[in-house]
């Protein structure tokens, strides 16, 4: 079995609010290899982007990690690094932009306004390289070509608020590439574009894990684009992961009701008269989360009091597929 690049174990988040305590990952784990594109997916509010960003401890001053909660590094002939235990923006560098880039959800939040394209990219390879200007600038270029860009030279001197969505787009994919990294986070990067561009931007990440052998952790509401992308899956709700492994068995075959629900809310090409079906009720607010299952509240299969009281655990349905669900235990108890 090949090594992993990145093993999450026991990820527990919270957030410092004048409310108290607000728990936004709870107890959390999984693993990307190499070359491997693992697609996170759940509603907005379930904690996908929280994960993400704590991968590179990306979150807020108010952040506060669980005691238990590792995020390990494992990279070519050097001994695993846990994250958790890096401080300060010097050992940090590893994570944020060296080993790991990210991709955000909006390129307009992340680029400068008042900076070219073309200075920022610069700007990364001069901290995580040991290119000079000269270089930097020459390699940009080539990023920004490779990602499909026309004219790159002349895009390089532009700004964020000069280039299509669809540009954007692929400027944050050259920038995240520029430093070679092992593991590249794409957060919602289709959300914002029209399915033409957002076809080419999935083909791209393809060609890129191909040609890099990077890991890739794909966050997305969208099951369409993950069922393209994505090797492996993992399915998020409020916090927790309740799903998880390869994306031909968890989609044909969702044994959750919240994954089953997902999959029944998308629209049917084949039959364009069928009533489109939303899953019951809402997210629940953090600071109200429901003991037991915390999807019980919402759930169109509710057991009763053991939903309501006990957190199930993880049990395999296959070799390649586990689900967090008491109906699994019934089911093997029957």
């Amino acid at each position: 079995m090949s090594k992993k690049l990145m093993e999450v174990k026991n990820l527990s988040l919270q957030f410092k609010t004048d409310e108290g305590l607000i728990t936004a990952v709870d107890n959390v784990s999984f693993s990307i290899a190499p070359g491997e594109v693992l697609g996170l997916v759940g509603e907005s509010g379930s904690g996908k982007s929280v994960t993400a960003k704590s991968l590179m401890k990306l979150n807020p001053g108010n952040a506060v990690y669980g005691d238990d909660s590792q995020i390990i590094l494992n990279l070519d002939g050097q001994e695993p690094i846990d994250i958790m235990k890096l401080h300060g923006s010097k050992e940090l560098k590893v994570a944020r932009g060296g080993s790991i880039s990210m991709i955000f959800q909006e390129p307009m939040a992340s680029f400068a306004p008042a900076i070219t394209i073309g200075a920022q990219m610069v700007e990364q390879l001069l901290i995580h390289t040991d290119y000079n200007k000269v270089k930097a600038k020459k390699y940009s270029i080539e990023m920004l070509d490779r990602v499909g860009i026309s004219d790159a030279d002349k895009r390089f001197d532009q700004f964020a608020f000069e280039l299509s969505g669809g540009m954007r787009q692929r400027a944050m994919i050259a920038m995240a590439l520029s430093t070679k990294p092992k593991l590249l986070i794409a957060d919602e990067p289709t959300t914002a574009l029209d399915v033409t561009i957002q076809l080419q931007v999935i083909d791209l990440m393809k060609d890129l894990v191909k040609e890099f052998g990077m890991g890739i952790l794909f966050i997305t509401h969208d099951l369409g684009v993950i069922a393209q992308t994505a090797d492996n899956i993992a399915v998020m709700y409020l916090g927790k992961l309740i799903e998880k492994g390869s994306v031909r068995d968890v989609l044909r075959n969702p044994s959750h009701p919240y994954t089953q629900g997902l999959i029944d809310a998308l629209p049917r090409l084949d039959n364009l008269d069928a009533p489109l079906k939303a899953i019951d009720g809402d997210i629940p607010s953090p600071l109200e989360r429901p003991p037991g299952c915390v999807f019980h509240t919402r759930c169109p299969a509710d057991l009763g009091d053991v939903c309501h009281t006990q957190i199930p655990q993880f049990s395999a349905v296959n070799a390649n597929h586990e689900t967090a669900c008491h109906l699994l235990t019934k089911e093997a108890a029957s």
